[in-house]
């Protein structure tokens, strides 16, 4: 067994014990309600012996009750220090008033006598309304700071025990509770867990090993503690499962087992010096004397709890660095969109003058197409797109012609026995030549002076107003949709520069009225547009109009020559004109066939020459209303007057009444203010305190780890994967793990050079863990018979550049370990 010792060696070290106090000053100011701070929990069910685990490392009598359950967290800070204090306090939980947190923050009290320390926690339950007739939970924190001699550098979170069932002080309720509690802490991944279990029942029934695998299911950042092994009858299978379970063989954790012994109730009495004394005598005979003696003791669990909360703490500070850095930029952002303290009207006026400025500025790039402002973020965001205003507008107006070309007509005209099958939807489909009859009824109803074969020319246009009825309501439907689109990145871009109660102040008052004008103006230019094609006759000089109905004219004369060609030849109906065989004909003959008269109807004959000009109108009409709609409709009435919507010269022409609606305060706003600027003050102060302990290297490491999975994708069909030497659990778990670098070196796995590469800078328990990962699996290694390609590869720097490994609590897969290749003299090496 390990002698008695305090905290020597380099955690003793006044830059170690500085980065401790600064992550408990942290905790005590507060920071922990908006950050997650690295810690060590305790956590077990009911009965476990946690108390009496906290017990033998603070070397203080904890209030132990087996009856009843904890309804606080308490944080126990322990220091070594030559003389010995306590002293006791109370950390005010998130939902206390001020005057609560008055009350609570006066609670501090040290200790003379050790003997009083358990009449001290009963008050401190007291004043925070906590009792053990009661029924309440409290997220108050019990700080309790103990320093002296026999402490080791250590901060531990101590949590209500996990109940199995209910009874007349405990209730259902209550069980749910704590295991809420006890999950909210355990879920913090920068939280060491250390589960403790009772020997006296069944480890796999007990609640808190379950939690545990929840939460942290590959076992990272799990310590198991073993307690009460005593209760265990000697030579019996209970002894052997917690014996193997405590070698790490059952349920694995990557920072082990350890095995206590705690006092019974017969030695309840005996003192702490007698307490571990009868604790290093039963772990030294038995069968738990096999075990490795830092698996076992309370001397042990001190070294290693005070050791693995340091090595935590300094892997996860850039992580914390980064997340306080992004708080406090919401912080920032909230006070932004706030604005300034405004109580008078000049300040009211000057609050809108800001935001107006900005207003004109973010809305006229929205309009340009420029979206470098922050305000528009990610293009694939769920509000990204919304934001791009112009983007939107002209995707709606590319809609809008395509609806306009397929589905503007009243009637589809097509070839006869063509297109009938597949007509779209909504839309009635008509052939050639049944429009032409009903052409023709009309050419009767219509007729005037014309002579057979003629016709009058405006019929032209009431058979285009019939085809262009659809029009209307598909250009209503359009303006409707970018007058909302245009509504939508309004919403989003008032929300974005003010606080809720002005933004929707500002668009009740001053952006609605003013869009709703805007929709009416909208819909009088699109009468103004459509109005000449509903009630006026057809009038164009476009020359797209007479070349229309020339190339339909001359594609349907090819098509009756090629007919007839078809026929004269006595090719069988559907053959191909042009690859059919030619064989000897008159020219004569030929000629008669060709210049046979195709439409002996003059009236029908008419009819299809109408037809020709409506279809040929209708296409010159049609894009000259998509590009009037677009321009004058849209454009002109509403895009290009956005950016006024709200000027600094209108809000400079605003009365008192209204800039008093708009810019006044709220009671709310003011306490928001209040609160963001309380928090902002605290991440602020716990950041430069942060950034006082993180070096360099652990800031370059973070940006590595976002880069690292995203720079290679392996190609690993030319191999089995079991061959490739790639580091991980799979691999580690076949070889057992060093306890030191020395080791290391003493195995002739690794040369010096290479550990120290390999883990310099690094805590020792992580640089192991790094070293191993550069370990082959054994003296003849087993190699793939091709090197591995890359694909998709964006590789900013060589392989090499790579860090050999990550800490597991990152969650960064490490590199592939690949054999150098051989360099050419003269040759850079490719990857």
């Amino acid at each position: 067994m390990l002698p008695p010792k305090t905290m020597t060696g380099t955690l003793s070290s006044d830059k170690k014990l500085a980065l401790l106090d600064d992550i408990d000053k942290l905790r005590s100011h507060g920071i922990s309600q908006y950050v997650n701070l690295p810690q060590l929990i305790v956590c077990g069910d009911q009965s476990s012996g946690k108390s009496s685990v906290l017990e033998a490392i603070s070397c203080i009598p904890f209030p132990t009750k087996d009856n009843l359950c904890t309804r606080f967290a308490t944080e126990v800070i322990l220091r070594h220090t030559s003389d010995v204090a306590i002293s006791v306090a109370i950390v005010p939980g998130p939902g206390r008033s001020d005057e609560e947190q008055t009350k609570l923050l006066a609670f501090r009290h040290n200790l003379a006598n050790v003997k009083d320390f358990p009449m001290l926690v009963d008050n401190a339950k007291s004043c925070m309304g906590v009792t053990n007739n009661s029924s309440a939970f409290s997220t108050d924190v019990l700080r309790l700071e103990i320093s002296g001699p026999r402490q080791p550098h250590l901060t531990i979170v101590d949590l209500p025990g996990l109940i199995h069932s209910e009874n007349k002080l405990q209730t259902a309720a209550d069980i749910q509770i704590v295991q809420n509690m006890v999950y909210e802490y355990m879920i913090n991944r920068r939280s060491i867990i250390l589960a403790v279990i009772s020997a006296k029942n069944d480890y796999a029934n007990q609640i808190v090993l379950k939690l545990a695998r929840q939460v942290d299911p590959q076992g990272r950042r799990t310590m198991g503690v073993i307690t009460k092994p005593d209760t265990l009858s000697i030579g019996s299978e209970s002894e052997t499962a917690f014996v193997n379970l405590a070698r790490n063989m059952d349920i694995a954790f990557r920072l082990g087992w350890h095995v206590l012994k705690n006092r019974s109730y017969e030695t309840r009495e005996l003192s702490t010096e007698a307490r571990d004394d009868d604790e290093r005598q039963f772990l030294d005979q038995g069968i738990w004397k096999d075990l490795a003696r830092d698996t076992v003791g309370i001397y042990a669990l001190r070294e290693k709890l005070s050791k693995v909360l340091f090595d935590q703490i300094r892997v996860e500070l850039p992580m914390l660095i980064e997340d306080i850095e992004g708080k406090i930029n919401s912080c920032r952002k909230t006070l932004a969109r706030l604005g300034p303290n405004r109580v008078g009207i000049d300040q009211q006026r000057l609050f809108l003058l800001q935001i107006s400025q900005e207003f004109q500025a973010i809305s006229k790039a929205a309009l340009d197409g420029s979206y470098g402002h922050s305000f528009f973020g990610e293009s694939r965001s769920p509000d990204g797109y919304t934001r791009r205003l112009r983007a939107v507008v002209q995707n709606l107006n590319v809609e809008f012609a395509e609806s306009i070309r397929l589905r503007g007509q009243q009637r589809r005209i097509v070839e006869d026995n063509v297109g009938l099958s597949d007509p779209p939807k909504g839309m009635d489909t008509i052939s050639r030549a049944e429009y032409i009859e009903e052409i023709k009824e009309l050419l009767y109803i219509t007729r005037g002076r014309e002579l057979p074969g003629m016709f009058n020319p405006l019929m032209v246009g009431d058979l285009f107003r019939e085809q262009s009825k659809p029009w209307e309501r598909l250009a209503r439907q359009h303006l409707q949709n970018v007058w909302q689109a245009a509504r939508s990145f309004l919403d989003l871009l008032i929300s974005n520069l003010a606080d809720e109660p002005t933004s929707e102040a500002l668009l009740d008052q001053v952006i609605d009225p003013l869009m709703d004008q805007k929709l009416t103006e909208m819909n009088q230019k699109l009468e103004e547009i459509l109005k000449p094609y509903q009630s006026s006759h057809p009038i164009t000089y476009n020359h797209y109009f007479t070349e229309t109905i020339q190339k339909v004219r001359e594609t349907r004369h090819e098509a009756e020559i090629a007919r007839k060609l078809s026929k004269f030849l006595g090719h069988k109906e559907g053959t191909v004109f042009h690859s059919a065989e030619v064989k000897n004909a008159r020219v004569s003959s030929l000629l008669s066939a060709l210049s046979s008269r195709t439409e002996a109807d003059m009236d029908r004959y008419a009819c299809s020459e109408i037809l020709d000009c409506m279809e040929a109108y209708y296409k010159v009409a049609m894009k000259s209303v998509i590009d009037n709609v677009a321009v004058h409709a849209i454009e002109c009435c509403l895009i290009v007057g956005i950016s006024d919507l709200l000027s600094p010269s209108s809000v400079l022409q605003m009365n008192q009444e209204l800039l008093c609606g708009i810019a006044a305060e709220t009671h709310q706003n003011q306490a928001l203010r209040e609160q963001t600027q309380r928090k902002l003050a605290v991440l602020q102060a716990g950041l430069e305190i942060c950034r006082s302990h993180a070096d360099r290297k652990s800031l370059s490491m973070l940006r590595l780890s976002h880069q690292a999975p995203r720079m290679l994708t392996l190609h690993t069909d030319r191999a089995e994967p079991s061959k490739f030497r790639f580091g991980g659990l799979e691999r580690l778990a076949k070889r057992p793990e060093p306890e030191n670098l020395e080791d290391l070196f003493d195995n002739k796995q690794l040369s010096q050079k290479t550990v120290k590469k390999a883990s310099a800078g690094l805590p020792e328990s992580i640089a192991i863990s790094a070293a191993m990962e550069i370990v082959p699996p054994s003296n003849k290694v087993d190699r793939p018979p091709t090197p591995p390609t890359f694909k998709s590869a964006q590789v900013s720097s060589p392989v090499s550049a790579w860090p050999t490994s990550f800490p597991d609590s990152w969650g960064v897969p490490s590199p592939p370990v690949f054999d150098k290749p051989k360099k050419k003299k003269d040759k850079a090496v490719k990857t």
